[in-house]
């Protein structure tokens, strides 16, 4: 189970301030519900994507 900050609170800072664990998590969850997300979700889930890419992916350190 998912504990850490809602998206309330990271729709605030850059994505660059996410924990490894809220993006996968916020990743995971929008990819579920991709096909219903409307152009700002969408919009989010690509930012998340992009992090998780400059990152090298969820499985580096």
């Amino acid at each position: 189970m998912y504990v850490g900050r809602d998206m309330t609170e990271l729709s605030m800072m850059a994505k660059s301030d996410w924990e490894k664990s809220e993006l996968a998590f916020f990743h995971h969850s929008l990819q579920q519900i991709a096909p219903y997300l409307n152009s700002e979700g969408q919009t989010i889930h690509r930012e998340i994507i992009e992090e998780i890419e400059n990152r090298g992916g969820l499985n580096s350190d």
